[in-house]
């Protein structure tokens, strides 16, 4: 399952998120509003959902969702997306991933 994991991180900008999250709903309208398409994995609609969370939390992810990773780095959660934002580091990192 890390496996699956590390290749779906891998594709560009990647949220592992769960549909029912209101903070993966927070990230995911900021990379709307920021122009950018992630490819999104919402693990609570996959069958194997529960093994891709346990091999994020392999990975380094102190939270479950949502988790994101940009050109194949793991990024964080909303914590770490935010102040990127914040910082004005986030566009950059999403404009060359």
């Amino acid at each position: 399952m890390a496996d699956k994991v590390s290749k779906l991180a891998e594709k560009g900008i990647v949220i592992f998120s769960k549909s029912t999250c209101c903070m993966c709903y927070a990230v995911k309208v900021l990379f709307k509003e920021l122009g950018v398409t992630p490819m999104v994995c919402e693990i609570d609609q996959d069958p194997e959902g529960r093994e891709m969370e346990k091999a994020l939390m392999k990975l380094g992810c102190n939270a479950p969702v949502p988790i994101v990773f940009i050109g194949g780095h793991l990024i964080g959660s909303t914590n770490e997306v935010m102040s990127l934002h914040l910082s004005g580091q986030l566009m950059p990192r999403l404009l060359h991933p």
